[in-house]
């Protein structure tokens, strides 16, 4: 999903980024204000959860715009990235090169730049981190990949931008109950889903089945992103916990697939998908992460929340150029539905 998503995703990225995990909460629900910030650091595919910055007045700088207009394009493109990754590689075994190879670099990165003791972390702190990198990059991104093989990418992207609806329905079992606005947001993007799944929405083979993969990613993700804030414990540290995160995931993605009998063949692997797998650690999966990141530390977060409405549009109009992809009356209805409901979800909980 990277869910930014991540993955916002409601920063929850969508199942298409990898979410960034920094926030301990030593309560086991969450409160009114907890639960509040869950949703203002999940506005979520390829990331996340991060804490924002307590700053009261910020303004967009120069470089906050250029870091915005990263998370825009390069999340949104990352729905293309995987079509073109997935065209010689399989669907599992090519989230699991992605997911470990980032991984790799990032904390590669840290212990070169922070010395290696910055990624000693407890016993606790890693069992959850492993657990968060499942729910997220196997159940939420991994669906992702696998649902790409049926449905268009712009259909994906528009089902991925209903992981702060489900966020919401999460929040009941952490005794929080979210209020009347909140609910009618929540119906009316559901509503804009009942259209979206409407059969030969997409034109894509096995339609029915694509959207069913890509609603699990996205309950995947948005349980993942309430059980990281409200239950586990992962690693302090933003980026350490992202990359265990991403190691992990990718790993789990290994196992699924050799258990889906997927046969990665090296040698059978086109000059396409092999850049677009580069695309995806390099452009996904660390720079859109970092820039998001750094994001929520330097921008309004309200500002920041607008990539979840961005990226499915990014999505379906890179989905209609590169892959001729049509976009039909369902998927126009169905994509402003949703993004309404949305819309009225993150409207309400900022208040």
């Amino acid at each position: 999903m990277t869910l930014a998503s991540e993955e916002g995703r409601y920063a929850a990225t969508a199942p298409d980024d990898t979410a960034p995990e920094g926030t301990v909460l030593g309560d086991t629900t969450l409160d009114d204000t907890a639960s509040r910030d869950l949703l203002a650091d999940t506005a979520s595919q390829d990331i996340g959860i991060a804490k924002p910055s307590t700053a009261v007045a910020q303004q967009m700088t120069k470089a906050a715009w250029i870091a915005l207009a990263a998370v825009y394009v390069l999340w949104g493109s990352t729905y293309l990235g995987i079509r073109y990754a997935i065209e010689s590689i399989p669907p599992l075994s090519s989230a699991a090169l992605r997911f470990i190879l980032a991984g790799l670099i990032l904390g590669g990165f840290l212990a070169i730049r922070r010395g290696p003791s910055v990624l000693r972390v407890t016993r606790g702190q890693l069992a959850s981190a492993a657990l968060i990198g499942l729910l997220l990059l196997l159940g939420g991104n991994g669906f992702v990949v696998l649902s790409e093989q049926y449905i268009p990418v712009g259909t994906s992207a528009l089902l991925v931008a209903s992981v702060p609806l489900w966020i919401v329905v999460f929040r009941a079992l952490t005794k929080d109950r979210p209020n009347a606005r909140t609910l009618v947001g929540v119906l009316i993007g559901f509503a804009g889903l009942v259209v979206l799944m409407r059969p030969g929405g997409g034109g894509a083979h096995n339609y029915l089945l694509g959207v069913s993969l890509v609603l699990i990613a996205s309950v995947s993700w948005a349980f993942g992103s309430v059980a990281s804030k409200a239950w586990l414990t992962p690693p302090k540290d933003v980026f350490v916990a992202s990359a265990y995160q991403m190691v992990f995931g990718g790993i789990g993605c290994a196992v699924a697939a050799a258990l889906h009998g997927e046969h990665f063949h090296p040698g059978a692997v086109t000059g396409t998908s092999a850049w677009a797998t580069l695309y995806l650690v390099a452009a996904g999966s660390l720079v859109a992460f970092c820039s998001y990141v750094w994001l929520l530390k330097n921008a309004p977060i309200s500002t920041v929340a607008t990539y979840a409405y961005v990226n499915p549009v990014v999505a379906v109009a890179l989905g209609a150029v590169f892959l001729n992809e049509s976009i039909t009356l369902a998927v126009v209805v169905g994509g402003l539905i949703v993004v309404l409901g949305v819309a009225v979800v993150i409207a309400t909980e900022r208040r």
